[in-house]
């Protein structure tokens, strides 16, 4: 748009002026310039025009001033003068610089702000390239919050954040927070190489040599933030000393690995760094889908698409990849990518971006491991382990089942007019093959011997609680959308009589998923029990999130006391991921209303089980196996369900306790009420 066009957008006349007599005086952006600019940083007339429009964009968004008429009369502003504001910003002294791939000339110019060609200095000062060394990268990532009062101060962040001003405290504190993420991050989501990841950090006390392979700072940043959601370091735990629980440095290092990935292009431009920062940045974000600061699935579909730009989808193309291990971090991201975008879509309602003729690649298999393997040999790392386990593969026999239901549920003649008969006949035939193939092999078992480590455990109860939650989902879509076929009845003001195979519709679909839901919702509920008793759900990276809250909402719907197993489970949840709290207080209200009888269900109100409200006790003779006292914890605060919070457990002890879930998942095992076993 050019600078007359501009004008002519602008409703306020005042400004309006302004503008035109800035393009009447003279041209701009050239008085402004210092003879030492012009040289060091020439522009074509194509470019210095481009600068100009920036420049007169950036003045009138930033000062607010221009918005009301001057009683001197129209101000002219000058490129020159966007430094002097700049520089008295609340932004940390280290920021982003954007980035093509490509090390700008700048970099290796020690030179004032106010000398910089303004699209540098617009709020990327000093620059943050691919090439920039780690240690830079955290003084960008750990400089003090940009609201501080006074400026360069630490105190938002608890009593011992001032250590963060210290280059050594900062590398000590960095590497104690990647150990925290391969422990427990990576044994969930083993994108990365943790002995090559460590080799490229260069934090060791005394090592300063610079090498080309510098680890990309979305990556480094993205990792330290995962680090500080579970980590028990002093400094954190001081953080974490304010109502809630919550860290604000766990927050802000969040928003600026966010921040850094999207100042160097990492959704735009595709490279394996790309994908994997991309994936593991997803589920760092908030997952309420109400949150007006969401960013659900938007850096998954992004990995997605970088990953069909790489061809990776294409068998032919990944025989072509040499390396082992680089071609092993493809495919896993891969399958990573097609899993999360399929249930995303389900869980977020939308289309997912893949379809499943658009890949022909094989799975990342490894050869079983030998029952005569020496001692010294090392054990399969958590890739190979899940996909011995046969998880991947029943994960995308579950995806394909999500991406039928996000194809046919989140359409808009589905939101108008219900879901037709055969496509929820359909749905729940597919759901209910998958549960005969693969819920007895990747689910919690029903006959539990031996013992469990984390990835074990917390793999089963993922994937158990992720079918589950299917039945959950189709539930609700039923709820909020009806059949098709019922609903072009009752519009017609006729009798349901009059619908045809209403009996094969009331039998074989709605009352098969309000019973396959709550069976589920309860199953989840069972499961979100035992995790929590445990401290599991302190330590999730967010796998088993999404289920618990769908649960806890259908069970708050349902008037279902089984509820305050969710609502315990996300407290729990809150102290790494602060919208759970908000969540667990969401469902917490819902079960209220509807136990006096202020909501309602719709379409699946006539087949729904509900709690009788005649004021006897709802648990009488119906006692959830996880209410069993050897599972509670008297002083927890996790609502009805206590649980023991990290005040009680240390989370390395409870990520190191491989035996400790087999007596809770005898009791959720053995029992035939509250949460069924597998069948």
């Amino acid at each position: 748009m050019s600078v007359e066009e501009l004008s002519l957008h602008v409703r306020s006349s005042a400004l309006r002026s302004s503008i035109s007599s800035l393009i009447h005086e003279q041209p701009l952006c050239t008085t402004g310039h210092k003879r030492e600019e012009e040289v060091n940083y020439p522009h074509s007339k194509a470019e210095e025009s481009f600068c100009c429009q920036v420049c007169l964009r950036l003045v009138i968004v930033a000062n607010p001033a221009y918005n009301k008429p001057s009683p001197q009369g129209p101000v002219r502003p000058r490129c020159n003068d966007l430094p002097h504001a700049e520089q008295t910003s609340t932004h940390p002294k280290c920021s982003i610089a954007p980035s093509d791939g490509v090390s700008s000339p700048t970099n290796q110019l020690s030179v004032a702000p106010h000398a910089l060609p303004l699209l540098v200095k617009y709020g990327f000062y000093p620059p943050i390239t691919l090439k920039t060394p780690t240690r830079e990268v955290l003084a960008y990532v750990f400089a003090a919050p940009e609201n501080a009062n006074p400026p360069g101060s630490f105190s938002q962040w608890g009593e011992l954040a001032h250590k963060l001003d210290s280059d050594v405290f900062r590398a000590e504190f960095a590497l104690d927070l990647v150990e925290v993420f391969f422990q427990i991050v990576h044994t969930r989501i083993p994108l990365l190489n943790p002995e090559q990841f460590r080799s490229q950090l260069r934090l060791q006390p005394g090592d300063n040599s610079v090498s080309e392979d510098t680890l990309h700072p979305a990556l480094v940043a993205t990792v330290i933030a995962w680090g500080t959601k579970f980590s028990e370091h002093p400094l954190l735990v001081a953080d974490r000393q304010r109502p809630g629980g919550q860290s604000l440095l766990a927050k802000t290092l969040i928003d600026r690995a966010r921040d850094l990935a999207e100042a160097l292009k990492v959704h735009r431009i595709p490279s394996p760094d790309h994908v994997v920062i991309g994936l593991l940045l997803e589920p760092l974000q908030s997952q309420n889908p109400d949150d007006p600061n969401r960013f659900h699935c938007f850096w998954v579909s992004a990995a997605t698409r970088h990953l069909l730009d790489l061809q990776v989808n294409h068998k032919s193309v990944l025989t072509t990849i040499s390396a082992p291990d680089a071609r092993g971090t493809m495919i896993f991201a891969f399958w990573m990518a097609c899993i999360a975008d399929a249930y995303g879509s389900v869980y977020y309602r939308h289309k997912p971006v893949l379809d499943d003729d658009d890949y022909d690649i094989d799975f990342y298999t490894v050869d079983p491991t030998p029952p005569e393997v020496d001692s010294h040999t090392p054990a399969p790392n958590p890739r190979e382990q899940l996909e011995f386990l046969g998880y991947y593969r029943a994960a995308h026999a579950l995806a394909r089942v999500a991406r039928s239901m996000s194809r046919h549920l989140w359409r808009p003649s589905t939101d108008s007019d219900g879901i037709p008969f055969d496509i929820l006949y359909g749905l729940t035939s597919q759901l209910s093959s998958w549960r005969d193939e693969f819920l007895t092999l990747v689910g919690v078992p029903s006959n539990f011997e031996g013992e469990w480590d984390f990835v074990s455990a917390v793999s089963s109860c993922a994937s158990d609680a992720t079918y589950h939650v299917m039945w959950v989902v189709l539930f609700t879509a039923l709820d909020d959308f009806g059949v098709k076929e019922v609903n072009e009845v009752i519009r017609m003001n006729q009798p349901i009589s009059m619908v045809p195979n209403y009996s094969q519709i009331d039998k074989l679909v709605m009352r098969k998923v309000a019973d396959e839901a709550l069976h589920g919702a309860l199953r989840i509920a069972g499961l979100a029990g035992v995790l929590t008793s445990n401290g599991y759900l302190r330590l999730d990276p967010a796998v088993m999130l999404v289920s618990v809250v769908q649960s806890g909402n259908l069970l708050a719907r349902l008037g279902r006391p089984e509820v305050s197993n969710c609502v315990a489970g996300l407290e729990q949840y809150s102290y790494s991921y602060e919208e759970a709290g908000e969540q667990a207080s969401d469902i917490r209200k819902i079960y209220n209303q509807v136990r006096a009888g202020e909501l309602e269900l719709q379409h699946m109100a006539g087949v729904a089980p509900r709690m009788s409200y005649d004021g006897s006790d709802p648990q009488q003779g119906q006692q959830m196996i996880i209410d069993d006292p050897s599972l509670m914890s008297n002083d927890g605060d996790g609502g009805d369900c206590g649980y023991p919070g990290p005040a009680h457990t240390s989370v390395r002890q409870m990520w190191a306790s491989p035996g400790r879930l087999s007596h809770n998942f005898f009791w959720l095992s053995s029992s035939a009420n509250g949460c069924p076993a597998v069948p």
